[in-house]
């Protein structure tokens, strides 16, 4: 047999795949045979391309882009927040199943143009919520109709509302002078009064945002602009008191102690006499940056849940969505759940009242749901 050059055998042999190819089935020309390892790298088919990239998420100067806890999901909860100012209504939410399933707004604005916003809600057993809108206080039901509604005069702020039972709310009237007013809302009557001395009367604003009727019938007051935690009876004599910087809120757990929390980014609990037993800080949680902490409440299962409300912290409001609003954490200070819900449908805005609705125990009972 005579010997053909190799380039001649390569051309005849490729000439003959390209042959058969033409006339092979479309199913058959869809799955060409497989060359062999040793064919030139150029008669090689390409290699696959890479799958797709995901788009990897944000992330957020404030807090990490994975967070602990099933979100909206986590528990079913009622939710408020003061001073979402690029909106034109100030909205509270009640959550269930991770979903919105009410909400009631109010205008940013009063009739004489004064800023509302909503520091203290509580959604009570029969389904109506008291608020307090800076401007004054209200009682909204289910169906959104208010059927209590006090005005503040003048000059005057109320940044607290608390419930005690269903006909009666506290209230703080901020101004000078600044007083507890306890309000029969069937009747409208002002039933009883104690004058509060805050660290300056001329200020309204920045005197009191929380204060709450203790189950013993005492008041227990956050002097925000007097930098301490005071108790007192209902004459008026203080009765208990500790240093807190700027606190915003303190409540009476049923062990004796008093749980604060802190516009300078704390909770801290304290015992009768002083000394901090417990205490969640910044270094507890250093992935998650933490601002005005507003609500902090004690739960069942001995967790804590807290409000982060972030606006003086973060000042161009298109940032906000990087913060966490609301924290539960345990004994040992571990966080099980945070939440950041900043989206429609659950733009939540900024967090002040965080109330769980899956814990025992009567809201507009004094000192019934802390533990």
């Amino acid at each position: 047999m005579p010997k053909y050059p190799t380039s001649l055998l390569l051309a005849v042999c490729l000439s003959f795949t390209c042959v058969r190819a033409q006339n092979a089935t479309p199913a058959a020309a869809a799955t060409p045979p497989p060359l062999p390892a040793s064919a030139p790298a150029a008669l090689l088919p390409p290699p696959p391309p890479p799958p797709a990239a995901k788009p990897a998420a944000p992330v957020g100067p404030f807090s990490p882009d994975t967070l602990p806890g099933k979100g909206l999901a986590q528990h079913p909860f009622f939710y408020a927040g003061e001073w979402n100012y690029p909106k034109k209504v100030q909205t509270m939410f009640i959550v269930r199943d991770g979903k919105v399933v009410w909400s009631f707004d109010i205008p940013s604005k009063d009739k004489s143009g004064g800023i509302q916003e909503i520091s203290d809600a509580t959604l009570l057993s029969n389904g109506n919520v008291v608020y307090a809108r800076m401007s004054g206080a209200d009682e909204v039901t289910p169906d959104k109709k208010i059927i209590w509604s006090y005005d503040a005069p003048k000059n005057f702020q109320v940044h607290v509302a608390q419930p005690i039972g269903l006909d009666h709310v506290m209230i703080i009237q901020n101004g000078d002078p600044a007083k507890m007013m306890l309000i029969n809302t069937t009747t409208g009557k002002t039933e009883k009064e104690v004058v509060l001395t805050p660290g300056n009367p001329k200020s309204t604003h920045g005197q009191f945002r929380r204060a709450r009727m203790t189950a013993a019938g005492t008041l227990l007051v956050a002097h925000m602009d007097n930098n301490k935690v005071a108790e007192y009876n209902m004459d008026g004599k203080e009765i208990w008191s500790i240093a807190i910087p700027s606190p915003w809120a303190a409540v009476r757990l049923k062990n004796g102690n008093t749980l604060i929390s802190s516009n300078k980014g704390f909770v801290r609990e304290v015992n009768p006499k002083g000394e901090t037993v417990w205490e969640f800080t910044q270094k507890d949680v250093p992935d998650i940056k933490l601002f005005s902490i507003q609500e902090a409440d004690r739960l069942a299962n001995g967790n804590t849940v807290i409000t982060n409300w972030c606006p003086n912290g973060i000042k161009d409001p298109k940032k906000w969505p990087s913060s966490v609003q609301v924290l539960e954490v345990t004994p040992d200070k571990k966080a099980v759940w945070a939440l950041r819900s900043w989206t429609d449908p659950a733009d939540l805005g900024p967090a002040t009242v965080i109330q769980l609705l899956d814990e025992p125990g009567v809201p507009e009972k004094p000192g019934d749901q802390q533990r």
